[in-house]
């Protein structure tokens, strides 16, 4: 099969699929389509591959936190299932992306499963691993793995249980995983532990989780959650706990947004005074209720995030990626011409130099055909200047081409960029053209229809999950028909 007839088998059953579990998202793939015919234009992507499978279509739900801050007994106790490993000590150094499963048993699979499928999220995260610590990008299973359960609650959803967050121990591999994973997440729940009521000692890992996400257009899927708070029911403090982090978190810039404070049932430290027990479990009860509400509803965020994405994906290529283009292609036209003119210059030099010294009038009035030998000259002269003007293109495009992928990574942009810059250096392309090759007024127009098409999405994910007017039609999220399994296949 064709890789082009390999991706566009894809994206019909990823419709296949949209047209039973969410047919609001069915026209995201076209508009997809509309980008990929756009991104092989400018050579940003290859034929056998598409903006659509490079996003997770599941909604996807991931969990974070600081070490021993009952992240994995949290999974369990929303599971039903005692899936994960527990413990007060840190039980497991990977990340692990646990999925539904027909099957009536659990089952774990190494990381490689995750790194060379497409349909999971951190699809080929090991070439990511690769370029900021080489040679870990061949340890995936170090980093990565996959479990899959026969949970009904996570039938339609998946969820990702990270390693302990310690930013000063952190290895850098691990925290490009973590924003990997924040990125494509719909929903982050923050996981602090009440045990350990001094959040000046975590201030990295509230720089990390809290500082560098408050300012994210989409600051409202984190959710920050101080757990195990029935470790404070002995000094009956919880007011003073809760109001110490608040004011941690308040420092690192969050002033607005919901601070939720549990612990589980199942591992619960034993309340002798019922009328404190009551308390802290009425209090746990309401912001686990809240907590679960937005996991159970993760999938209006996923459809907002494959909207946004469609949305986003048009406008960086228009704003952000092909200007990225155009200036790459003026610093290799600058050093392209700069090489030409020292080339030409010591030609002229050499020729003047020639004549001077009589050496050129002398060979003419000898040679025995003068008025056939000058053109001669004159034609192989031009040749070994384009010869020379060829030769200085190329290498001005390699100087340019290495710096691409540092450059495109710091301004965190999409495609292949040093693919696109290559088709527009090739030898029968002038210098002088003012836009990359595949930028025209019909990219332009695909393009803004794209987000034309995006904010009528939006338009109507607002009809079906709001009802402003209050006419009693049911504006909520139907539960998925499909499991994850078939999904994007």
């Amino acid at each position: 099969m064709h890789p082009s007839d390999a991706i566009e088998q894809r994206l019909k059953n990823l419709e296949a699929h949209l047209e039973q579990e969410n047919p609001v998202l069915l026209g995201t793939v076209q508009s997809f389509r509309a980008l990929d015919r756009v991104a092989y234009g400018l050579g940003l992507l290859d034929k056998d591959q598409s903006y659509a499978t490079q996003i997770p279509w599941w909604p996807l739900i991931s969990v974070l936190g600081t070490f021993s801050a009952g992240k994995s007994t949290f999974i369990n106790h929303f599971l039903g299932n005692k899936l994960q490993r527990t413990g007060n000590q840190a039980v497991d150094d990977r990340f692990t992306v646990i999925c539904y499963s027909r099957e009536s048993t659990d089952h774990a699979l190494p990381g490689v499963a995750l790194d060379s499928d497409p349909r999971f999220p951190l699809y080929q995260i090991s070439k990511d691993i690769e370029l900021v610590s080489e040679g870990e990008g061949e340890r995936i299973d170090t980093y990565l793995q996959l479990k899959a359960s026969p949970s009904e609650r996570l039938r339609g959803r998946i969820l990702i249980d990270s390693p302990g967050f310690d930013a000063d121990a952190q290895r850098t591999a691990t925290l490009r995983i973590t924003d990997h994973i924040i990125d494509l997440s719909d929903l982050v729940l923050v996981f602090f532990d009440a045990r350990h009521p001094e959040p000046g000692a975590m201030r990295d890992t509230l720089q990390h989780l809290v500082a560098d996400t408050i300012s994210r257009p989409d600051a409202g899927k984190f959710l920050y959650i101080l757990n195990q708070l029935d470790t404070t029911a002995r000094e009956d403090n919880p007011e003073d706990v809760v109001a110490a982090w608040q004011r941690a978190i308040g420092e690192e810039g969050l002033t607005a947004g919901r601070f939720y404070t549990i612990y589980n049932p199942d591992a619960a430290t034993f309340i002798e005074d019922a009328a404190k027990r009551a308390r802290y479990e009425e209090k746990r009860d309401q912001d686990l209720e809240e907590i679960h509400h937005r996991m159970h509803k993760v999938e209006v965020e996923r459809a907002y995030r494959i909207v946004s994405a469609v949305d986003r994906t048009a406008k960086d290529i228009e704003e952000r990626t092909v200007p990225f283009l155009q200036r790459a292609l003026d610093r290799w036209r600058k050093r392209t011409l700069w090489g030409d003119g020292i080339v030409l210059g010591l030609v002229l030099i050499a020729l003047l130099a020639w004549i001077i010294r009589g050496d050129g009038l002398a060979f003419l009035q000898n040679a025995t055909d003068p008025f056939w030998l000058l053109p001669t000259l004159i034609a192989v002269v031009l040749a070994l200047l384009l010869a020379a003007h060829l030769g200085i293109r190329s290498l001005a495009a390699k100087s340019v081409a290495r710096s691409l992928p540092a450059r495109a990574e710091k301004e965190d942009l999409r495609g292949n960029l040093t693919a696109a810059f290559a088709r527009n250096t090739r030898c029968w392309r002038t210098i002088f053209a003012r836009t990359p090759a595949g930028w025209s007024s019909s990219a332009k127009r695909r393009l803004h229809k794209v987000r034309q098409d995006a904010d009528l999405y939006v338009q109507t994910l607002n009809d079906r999950f709001t009802n402003p007017s209050g006419d009693g039609l049911d504006s909520d999220l139907a539960t998925p028909r499909a499991s994850t399994e078939s999904a994007g296949n």
